[in-house]
């Protein structure tokens, strides 16, 4: 499973950032891993400069093997939380589908 992170103007792409997210995606997505090929974030900031409630976004967008892609979103506070949010979301995610997928056969 390989983890693609992009980001807005408005946050820097450091390795440290980097390694904490793939760190998450790892974590949360571990279960699944033989299903995905790839797991891109894309991390906002949706005030720039400015500060407000829940500005942080995370899209997190996996691909598995002979699937549409399955996309989820979190908006938080901070990084951290909206990453930690949108892997919940997206574990919840592809567990559901590929539970569907394991009864249909």
């Amino acid at each position: 499973m390989k983890t693609q992170v992009n980001t807005d103007k408005n946050i820097a792409g450091h390795e440290a950032l980097v390694a904490q997210v793939e760190a998450t995606v790892t974590k949360s997505l571990s279960h699944f891993s033989v299903h995905i090929t790839r797991v891109e974030v894309h991390l906002s900031d949706e005030d720039g400069d400015k500060h407000g409630q829940n500005d942080k976004r995370c899209v997190m967008e996996a691909r598995l093997e002979g699937r549409q892609p399955t996309a989820v979103t979190c908006e938080a506070a901070t990084l951290a939380q909206a990453v930690a949010g949108a892997a919940d979301k997206l574990k919840s995610s592809l567990g559901s589908t590929l539970e569907r997928l394991h009864e249909h056969r």
